[in-house]
């Protein structure tokens, strides 16, 4: 007998190997990402998927702290461009007069290390807000912030930024190149998706969800809210430092654009039209905010209308998916899939 419950213990759902627990989408989803450069363009490969995965990674930051840590911020952004100026002041750029032309190991960790500090900072100010506020604060960090590298020109170089900020030909390779960019950045955006999961499942992701719940119980339970909250800033910095870099090296230069308001209100837009629920929701908004920047000028010319309202349409389009859905297009899947797994005529879910 206890052989028998042994055996069926280990045949049950729980006791699958990984591999089984994956559902079949993601592996075909990840099989076409696999092969895409055989059939894409470098178009394709380097504008429209090169920029959808930097964008999806820093908008993941933005949803990490807002649909785990309840806290909305507009200083993503503001992150990703700390990393991506510092990678351009410390490494090497076509301003050799600033540029300090050290090694890739020792720019891009320390460009990381320096946007984390940067949002540990920002984080420990706006956490003692709720609401409103904390996305003032934000907004003001990233409209100071957008200033300070415009008005500068011994650090920053005031408005003309920096230029030739590529990649290190790392073996031999030149990763700005359309095939090796877009392995490169699919492969920090899948290290930013399973990060982010497994971190919202670890201890530290419960409870940071606990004190987006709840957090006076959260303290009664003797968790530090405050240090949580912090602490979610300083992760977020991360996959959005890493974003502002891969941004940086894509564009091969960076400047106060780069970091201004418009970016910043752009990134929160991805994360809320793709959803807030989970990572994915930040790279399927990126794709769409992509497409629809790249596209809706050749759409309206087609129609007939003046390209000049291009914004108009990609306005039109993210209102149309936030109106029919408050988890944004995550929230529209799930929709479709819960009515297909319900009966018809009594409208009770399958068993």
């Amino acid at each position: 007998m206890t052989m028998e419950t042994d055996a069926r213990s280990l045949s049950s759902p729980d006791r699958k190997m990984w591999v089984e627990r994956v559902p079949a989408a993601y592996w075909v989803v990840g099989f076409i990402l696999l092969i895409l450069p055989s059939f894409a363009s470098d178009f394709v490969m380097f504008q429209i998927f090169g920029w959808t995965f930097i964008l999806g990674m820093i908008a993941c930051s933005l949803m990490f702290l807002g649909g785990y840590g309840g806290m909305v911020s507009l200083a993503q952004m503001t992150f990703a461009g700390v990393a991506g100026y510092m990678v351009a002041i410390f490494g090497d750029s076509a301003i050799d007069t600033i540029s300090q032309g050290w090694p890739w190991w020792v720019t891009v960790p320390l460009a990381l290390l320096i946007a984390v500090i940067f949002a540990t900072a920002i984080g420990w100010l706006a956490v003692r807000t709720e609401g409103i506020y904390t996305i003032m604060i934000t907004v003001a960090i990233a409209a100071a912030f957008f200033y300070f590298t415009r008005q500068n020109y011994d650090i920053f170089n005031g408005f003309q930024g920096f230029n030739t900020v590529v990649p290190p030909p790392l073996f031999g390779v030149n990763w700005r190149d359309p095939m090796p960019f877009y392995y490169m950045t699919l492969m920090w955006a899948v290290i930013t998706y399973f990060a982010i999961v497994y971190i919202s499942r670890a201890p530290f992701g419960l409870a940071l969800q606990g004190v987006r719940d709840n957090p006076r119980r959260m303290a009664a339970l003797g968790y530090n809210v405050t240090a949580h909250r912090v602490a979610a800033y300083a992760f977020s910095a991360i996959p959005a430092g890493m974003g502002g870099i891969l941004l940086t090296w894509q564009s091969a230069q960076i400047s106060p654009g780069t970091v201004g308001i418009q970016p910043a209100i752009d990134i929160l837009i991805i994360a809320v039209v793709g959803g807030m629920g989970h990572p994915i929701g930040a790279f399927i908004g990126a794709f769409l905010y992509v497409l629809l920047k790249t596209f809706a000028i050749d759409v309206l010319i087609a129609l007939g209308l003046s390209g000049d309202r291009f914004q108009l349409l990609i306005g039109l389009g993210f209102l149309v998916v936030v109106y029919f859905s408050e988890d944004g297009l995550i929230g529209i899947w799930q929709r479709i899939k819960d009515a297909r797994n319900r009966d018809p005529l009594t409208g009770e879910p399958r068993l």
